[in-house]
């Protein structure tokens, strides 16, 4: 091939990249994925724009929601997935989909900011609702005050987990092997308000929740299974233009993701704060994110007999009228895992609202009690029949 011809390809792969990219920075530096070792900052990644006023996606960092999210002390979750271009995802109906090696998924978690305190000020918003963001995974960074970055990184031999935390200035978050704890005050709309020890957590903890399976202890993702990622999320296309779209379909349109079958046939769990949705279906989605990778046959939690996952139907692996087989005074004297129609005969709600090291669950990632998930849960369990016979049995 001649010089000029050279060139000239060159020169279409330079025009067709600043078309893709858009009205993002031409000085934006794209994602870096590091094959070893152990970044010092996140920025090291090139995984978000930060600005003076808000934190962006970089170009193909797909930012992603979940139907049901997990409970950590009433933080909010910009989650994220990168893969290397021309890689794939594969689908699988159950568990966590195939990803290929070079995938950075990322977690970060803020806090809405409180009207009048200073950027790092302990005193944040106790909130469930969408306070600071904005469409395509975007953070107003005057509105939310950024607290850890969790990475799950996939290398030639397997995930590995990276904690960050966000320094006071909010321009940059730094890795904490060991973990972290950061004191936060949650205050809701009434200004009642409650002390968290929030606490980041270190490498081994991550592998605690994420080996979710005792027989092949190998580390995985947890959200990012087809049940929770099955709803729409508010992208922004090459032009700044919101445009909504199904997460499933989106990522097979822009060639992320392969195997997935008709979307009739695609799994879903619910919301578990809308209303229109049932109880059961509220209770179950809830039930699944916040405890089915331990609470399952291979899980770290299967000695237990209760088995949490949205598709187990079998009423005593859901707890109900269950003895529980090694609780000790974590049973707060209650006889069963589930009474049906009495929440406060329930050992499941016992724990649930429990804040003791030794009894509450779930054992990782909260410091504080999700009263609106207790409520739920109660709900669930007060709109059960039947009674705890002496042919209950432990599972």
């Amino acid at each position: 091939m001649s010089l000029k011809n050279v060139l000239a390809l060159a020169g279409a792969a330079v025009l067709a990249a600043a078309l893709l990219a858009g009205c993002r920075p031409a000085a934006v530096e794209p994602v870096v994925f590091h094959a070893d070792g152990q970044p010092e900052s996140l920025s090291q990644w090139h995984l978000f724009e930060l600005s003076s006023a808000r934190l962006s996606p970089n170009a193909r960092v797909m930012p992603y929601d979940l139907n049901s999210p997990l409970f950590t002390d009433y933080a909010h979750k910009l989650r994220t997935v990168w893969m290397p271009e021309g890689t794939v995802a594969h689908y699988d109906g159950s568990e966590a989909f195939d990803f290929p090696v070079g995938t950075i998924i990322s977690k970060t978690f803020y806090y809405p900011r409180l009207d009048g305190e200073p950027r790092d000020s302990q005193a944040v918003l106790r909130s469930q609702g969408h306070e600071g963001e904005l469409a395509g995974g975007r953070l107003d960074l005057d509105k939310v005050r950024l607290v850890e970055t969790r990475l799950l990184v996939r290398r030639e031999a397997g995930w590995v987990a990276l904690p960050y935390v966000w320094n006071a200035e909010q321009t940059d978050a730094r890795l904490m092997r060991a973990g972290d704890l950061v004191p936060l005050t949650l205050v809701d709309a009434g200004d009642a308000r409650e002390e968290a020890a929030y606490q980041v957590p270190d490498q081994n903890q991550c592998a605690g929740c994420h080996v979710s399976n005792l027989q092949t202890k190998q580390f995985h993702p947890i959200g990012l299974k087809a049940r929770h990622l099955n709803r729409e999320f508010a992208y922004l296309d090459d032009h700044g233009t919101e445009l909504t779209a199904n997460q499933l379909t989106h990522w097979q349109k822009l060639g992320m993701l392969d195997g997935l079958p008709d979307m009739a046939a695609v799994p879903r769990v619910a919301n578990w704060q809308d209303a229109s949705e049932t109880v059961d279906a509220r209770a179950r989605a809830y039930l699944d994110i916040n405890c089915a990778h331990c609470h399952s046959a291979v899980g770290p939690g299967n000695t237990s007999g209760l088995w949490l996952a949205s598709d187990i139907n079998e009423p005593l692996r859901l707890g109900r009228c269950k003895l529980p087989i090694a609780a000790g005074h974590g049973t707060g004297n209650r006889r069963f895992d589930i009474v049906p129609g009495k929440p406060d005969e329930s050992i499941l709600t016992y724990r649930m609202v429990s804040n003791d090291p030794g009894v509450m669950m779930p054992e990782l990632g909260r410091s504080v009690t999700h009263a609106e998930g207790v409520a739920l849960i109660r709900d669930w369990i007060a709109s059960q029949h039947g009674e705890c016979g002496q042919g209950s049995e432990s599972g």
